[in-house]
Parts: C-alpha cells; sequence; structure tokens
C-alpha cells in the first residue's frame, strides 16, 4: 500500500486553486458539526468504492483522503487501493490539524 502525507499547506493550496478534491471519511455526524470548507463527504464506515470511484471520475480533481487525525484515512486508502481506485494521498493532520491552527470551517 502506498500512502502519500499531505500537510496543511498543501491542502489548503489544494482547495484555493481546485485542484484537490478532499474527501472526508469521517461519519456524517462529525462532518456535519464541522467540516473544511469545499470538502465532500465519503464515510468510512459506509464505504462504497464504486461510488467513490464515479465521484472521482466525475469531479476529476486529485482525490486526497481527510479524517479526524489522519488514522480513517489510511483505512480508506487501503480499502480504495485494494479496489484499484489510484487513491494515494491524505491529510496527515486532518480535520483536528485545520480547526486547531485555525482554519475556516463548515457546519
Amino acid at each position: 500500500m502506498k500512502v502519500v502525507d499531505l500537510d496543511r499547506e498543501t491542502i489548503k493550496r489544494g482547495l484555493e486553486d481546485r485542484s484537490i478534491l478532499l474527501i472526508d471519511v469521517r461519519e456524517p455526524h462529525e462532518y456535519a458539526a464541522g467540516h473544511i470548507p469545499g470538502s465532500v463527504t465519503h464515510p468510512l464506515s459506509t464505504f462504497d468504492t464504486r461510488a467513490l470511484s464515479a465521484l472521482i471520475a466525475e469531479d476529476g480533481r486529485r482525490p486526497v483522503f481527510s479524517c479526524a487525525a489522519g488514522v480513517r484515512s489510511v483505512h480508506a486508502l487501503a480499502a480504495a487501493q485494494s479496489a484499484g481506485i489510484p487513491v494515494e494521498e491524505h491529510y496527515v493532520g486532518g480535520f483536528k490539524d485545520w480547526y486547531l491552527a485555525g482554519g475556516t470551517v463548515e457546519s
């Protein structure tokens, strides 16, 4: 399995220039309580590789997984790669890093 860790600044730049599709794999209630602006929800607990593949193909941007702190996003990478979906990058600090650094949050 390949895992590429991305930091907050890389995520921020990618969202600003619209080169990154940030896929939040936290639970729906976590996402609803607060998420990184521009991210989309795709919970790990109901991980659907067909829907994920369609989302990535339809969007066209570079897919990057995110979660609360970088653990579930690695599990999502494993699930995607096992299904043949070429996603290798995740936000290593996740939502907690974003929030604690004072990043804008949507709810």
